[in-house]
């Protein structure tokens, strides 16, 4: 095979010590992969009813733990409860499509055009086509196999040719006005196919961002040798054992102790229950990881951080700068952060029951009594807030029965779902300053309307005096976080840092702005801050900021949480260490990679080709880089990494091969783009 020329080698060499030079481990997932032109079968792929191998046999001769059983399964012995869970939405988060489920309008010709998307639907019998630009730009027709939901929103899914399922760009907009809509172009702008949220790329692949919630018992994998997928799972839908856990064992001793009870749950685990789903994560172990997927029962921080003002290395555009989510899904994110969380221990379950009980709209409790004109969600406030429930109008200053609501004043209708608008489960009082000063929406102008914030500010200020010092956290924190205030934000970074009674997850957000922009001289307030909390998520956005700083003043301080109760906190510790040169770290980054419990971790593996390839070990590099994407082999910068690697080795057929997956998974690496270049031109 000819040898790379020197100014290829150059290159790949450059980047393979740049790499290893700092901290590297917290790698972004891939922004997208383009699709095959060709469509699937218009036959739907069927769900099955155990998606993981038999589990061995055990002595009792019932099924281990661990096991599904299927939602038809449950409703032999739970009729009721099962009757109840089929007519709602739970049910129908992932539905086939058929003329039972679809609510789209399929006529013949149906036709849709924005400013980059168009598509033409119609219908053939029971089966449903979309025509629209493939991943080639050029018009194709695909068969929608699926569709996810359909309550106010429904999107249509294809099954391309190599097992991906694409979410189609075209969506129905029930709750409008009945009409097709492309969400993601009026969020992102114009998509042309290099676009990482065009409908063909893996950004918008539902296994890789629908399916982990829309489906119960999800088992997805890939071939990286053939690039295909495939797609298991017990039940299409929030099933029974999406809450309850895997109930194979359960259905048949039929003993309570085999079935998981949410409400019997303390709150912490009974509040993980909903929040595995509503609110987006980062999870611990790959999205292909069966053996390490949450089950009900189980602590949310063993296996999920939630997303909160940033994804990787990038704000996320759904977020409030003062750190409220602005988007519909990130309920556990805003609760997380309410004083009814922090204050009252509220969890999900203080205001909604479970799907198959008897609710009102929503899944919110049925209060036993509701006074007259008072809306079912202002009632669940009467639970722990009698007494200013009982006030009425002394204690909202307002007469008209809208403004009686609770939620009217405290749950605005500012966070967009789509293009509805959702209340806010921040549940915070209204602050017209952070409109002025940072064009976050306010509930008084949700009202007032014709109404400047500034005579919003001033009507608070009058009937509630002390208000002021409600509104002092809020503003605080968006004179932390916003971009716009940054050159002034230190004193509130620190502040919403220090502050031991603010959301741990708002001070994880403080830690990381604060090194963002003030690098070394952030390194005091992190330590301290390290010190002094026990909380898992904190502890390691704190330990991620001191890595991204440079700050080895704390090594002694990291050093002490590799024996750390928490995951998350012994492998941020442990790459952090090795990324300083601190032996210490990479013998605990060698620990994780080699137990059995820790072993489908990627940064580990990310780390210890890393650090080989400062030894110039490349075999060793190539080994570690090569498990790392045996894991998650969507991951594209490691797929460039160890195309360097390859090529430095003389191996440029391979080098070339992973710089090809590198752009299947994110058409716009630029540097996957250069090298495959470079390496065509034979330079």
């Amino acid at each position: 095979m000819r040898p790379a020329r020197p100014a290829l080698l150059a290159l790949v060499l450059l980047a393979l010590l740049g790499t290893a030079a700092g901290v590297t481990y917290a790698l972004r997932p891939p922004a997208s992969t383009p699709a095959t032109a060709s469509a699937a079968p218009p036959t739907a792929p069927k769900p099955v009813a155990q998606a993981t191998p038999p589990p061995a046999e055990v002595k009792d001769g019932h099924p281990p733990r661990g096991v599904y059983a299927g939602a038809e399964a449950c409703g032999e012995c739970h009729e009721d409860e099962h009757a109840e869970w089929s007519k709602g939405w739970h049910s129908r988060a992932l539905s086939p499509a058929t003329s039972k489920f679809v609510v789209g309008d399929y006529r013949k010709n149906t036709h849709f055009k924005g400013d980059s998307s168009e598509a033409w639907m119609r219908r053939d019998g029971e089966h449903h086509f979309m025509r629209t630009k493939g991943a080639d730009g050029q018009l194709a027709e695909f068969p929608v196999q699926w569709v996810v939901g359909g309550k106010r929103m429904q999107d249509p899914v294809t099954v391309l040719a190599d097992g991906r399922w694409q979410v189609l760009p075209v969506y129905y907009h029930v709750t409008g006005k009945g009409e097709w809509v492309d969400y993601s172009e009026t969020k992102q702008g114009a998509l042309t196919p290099d676009h990482p949220f065009f409908w063909a790329n893996f950004r918008r692949s539902a296994q890789h961002a629908c399916l982990d919630c829309h489906v119960t018992g999800l088992d997805a994998r890939h071939d990286r040798a053939t690039h295909t997928w495939t797609t298991r799972f017990t039940d299409a839908g929030v099933a029974c054992e999406s809450c309850h856990g895997p109930g194979a064992r359960h259905a048949d001793t039929q003993d309570p102790k085999d079935i998981v009870q949410p409400s019997k749950l303390s709150p912490e685990l009974g509040f993980a229950v909903c929040a595995q789903c509503h609110g987006p994560r980062r999870p611990l172990f790959p999205i292909l990881d069966l053996a390490h997927r949450f089950q009900p029962g189980q602590k949310y921080e063993d296996f999920y951080q939630p997303i909160v003002l940033f994804v990787g290395n990038e704000r996320s555009g759904d977020y409030f700068t003062d750190g409220r989510p602005s988007t519909s899904s990130f309920e556990y994110q805003a609760l997380i952060q309410s004083q009814c969380h922090l204050q009252g221990n509220a969890t999900c379950l203080t205001c909604h029951t479970a799907p198959h009980e008897p609710h009102a709209p929503n899944e919110l409790n049925l209060p036993e009594k509701t006074a007259a004109k008072i809306s079912v969600g202002s009632a669940t406030c009467q639970q722990c807030h009698a007494d200013l429930f009982a006030a009425g109008a002394k204690h909202s200053k307002h007469t008209g029965r809208a403004a009686q609501d609770c939620v009217a004043c405290h749950m605005p209708p500012v966070v967009s779902g789509v293009l509805d608008k959702f209340a806010d489960h921040a549940l915070d009082v209204p602050a017209p300053k952070n409109t002025t000063r940072h064009g976050i929406p306010n509930a008084c102008n949700t009202c007032h309307t014709k109404e400047t914030p500034e005579a919003m500010d001033q009507a608070l200020a009058k009937m509630w005096p002390d208000s002021a010092k409600r509104q002092e956290r809020r503003v605080r924190l968006a004179d932390a976080f916003d971009d716009k205030t940054a050159d002034t934000s230190r004193p509130a970074l620190e502040a919403v840092l220090a502050d031991t009674k603010e959301a741990a997850s708002l001070r994880g957000v403080a830690a990381k702005v604060l090194g963002r922009r003030y690098k070394r001289e952030a390194v005091p307030a992190l330590r301290a801050a390290l010190k002094g909390t026990q909380d898992s998520l904190l502890r390691a956005d704190v330990i991620e900021a001191l890595g991204a700083v440079g700050g080895k003043e704390a090594i002694e301080d990291l050093a002490a949480l590799l024996q750390d109760g928490s995951t998350w906190v012994r492998q941020s510790a442990a790459l952090t260490l090795a990324s300083f040169g601190d032996a210490r770290g990479t013998a605990a980054v060698e620990a994780l990679a080699s137990r059995p419990e820790t072993s489908g971790l990627v940064q580990p593996h990310i780390m210890l080709g890393q650090l080989a390839v400062r030894r110039k070990d490349l075999t060793t590099a190539i080994r570690e880089f090569e498990r790392a994407l045996d894991l998650q082999p969507y991951n594209a910068d490691a797929l460039v990494r160890l195309a360097d690697l390859y090529v430095v080795q003389g191996q440029v057929e391979k080098g070339k091969e992973r710089l090809e997956d590198a752009l299947r998974f994110d058409p716009q690496s630029r540097a996957a783009k250069q090298r495959l270049s470079m390496l065509k031109q034979g330079r």
